[in-house]
């Protein structure tokens, strides 16, 4: 009977080898339907399973769901089905002689009729014949192997980290129980997110005052419609021939730059008028045109303070404002 019937050691041993492969539940185990041959057109060197999965936790409606697994060879994951449908042939057989209509992969023997059913989420026994793996079975296995922990969990968390998508879970549950824990992930993991640390750092650099502020001006500097700058052939934005050839605006964005209590009036006096525009522009175009160019004068107030910016709108020259209003109308180029 020993060679004919597993025991529920070895059917907890094929439960394991299973979850190594495809990374199902333990709980899975102990209603887990034999799985069907799928249709094929003319295939005559391979067989392909459809194995029904239960996934309890994803709620009304999607507590099932269909594998299709390809037994083509000895390597391939179908021909661990194969060999688990050989294994249990022989009890599946018996089982369903004694309670027709039972479908079950996961049978084995037990030496003795067992002690009454509590568990009522698994199926009773029909003695000799038990069905499922139960947890009792899984720690007498993991304790008779020398493990300190559950087989199912570490395999099934490897299985699911090395294949990096969901299997019996939400996306969610994918990646907060079983990819960001996991070391190897993490290792992984560090260049992708040191690289996006630097790109946001870029990204929030591109929307603040770049330059130097200034108590006076400096006569070797050279002087644009914005700031003053220290070396326009060192600019961010080369143009072909030499020189800078950046948009008068842009200059508050380079490092060359420098802006002094003289530059104040003029630029408080753009800010005012680049918000004034969200009046009269739909939302989309103010964006794209004058978001980062608002952002950026605004952190360059944070940085003249918000009395001595608003004190220099006094100031305002009529050079300023002609100079404004050309950079608005987009007619004053680099």
């Amino acid at each position: 009977m020993g060679r004919l019937f597993l025991t529920r050691g070895q059917l907890t041993a094929l439960a394991i080898l299973l979850t190594d492969r495809f990374g199902w539940n333990l709980s899975h185990y102990d209603r887990m339907p034999v799985p069907t041959i799928a249709p094929s057109a003319g295939e005559t060197t391979s067989l392909t399973y459809q194995v029904q999965v239960e996934k309890r936790r994803a709620g009304s409606g999607r507590w099932f769901s269909t594998e299709n697994i390809t037994d083509s060879g000895a390597d391939s994951p179908g021909r661990l089905i194969t060999q688990a449908l050989e294994a249990t042939a022989h009890a599946r057989a018996l089982a369903h002689r004694l309670k027709p209509g039972v479908d079950l992969l996961m049978v084995a023997r037990v030496r003795r009729a067992e002690d009454e059913h509590t568990d009522l989420d698994r199926p009773a026994v029909h003695w000799p014949l038990s069905f499922g793996v139960s947890l009792g079975m899984s720690r007498w296995w993991a304790a008779s192997s020398g493990l300190g922990g559950s087989p199912f969990q570490r395999a099934r968390r490897t299985t699911v980290t090395n294949q990096r998508r969901p299997l019996q879970h939400t996306q969610g549950t994918h990646e907060s129980v079983y990819v960001l824990p996991d070391k190897r992930v993490q290792r992984a993991s560090r260049q992708v997110f040191a690289d996006g640390a630097l790109d946001a750092l870029d990204q929030a650099r591109a929307v603040v005052f770049g330059g130097t502020m200034a108590n006076e001006p400096n006569p070797q500097h050279q002087q644009t419609a914005t700031v003053d700058c220290e070396d326009e052939e060192a600019s961010p934005w080369p143009a072909p021939e030499g020189g800078c050839r950046a948009d008068f605006l842009l200059c508050l964005a380079c490092a060359n730059a420098y802006v002094h209590p003289g530059h104040h009036p003029r630029l408080a006096h753009l800010h005012r008028q680049i918000v004034s525009l969200r009046s009269v522009l739909e939302e989309g175009t103010f964006r794209e045109r004058w978001s980062v160019h608002l952002t950026r004068l605004e952190d360059l107030r944070k940085k003249v303070g918000p009395v001595a910016w608003k004190a220099s709108l006094a100031r305002v020259s009529e050079a300023d404002r002609t100079v404004v209003r050309l950079l608005l109308k987009e007619d004053l180029g680099p």
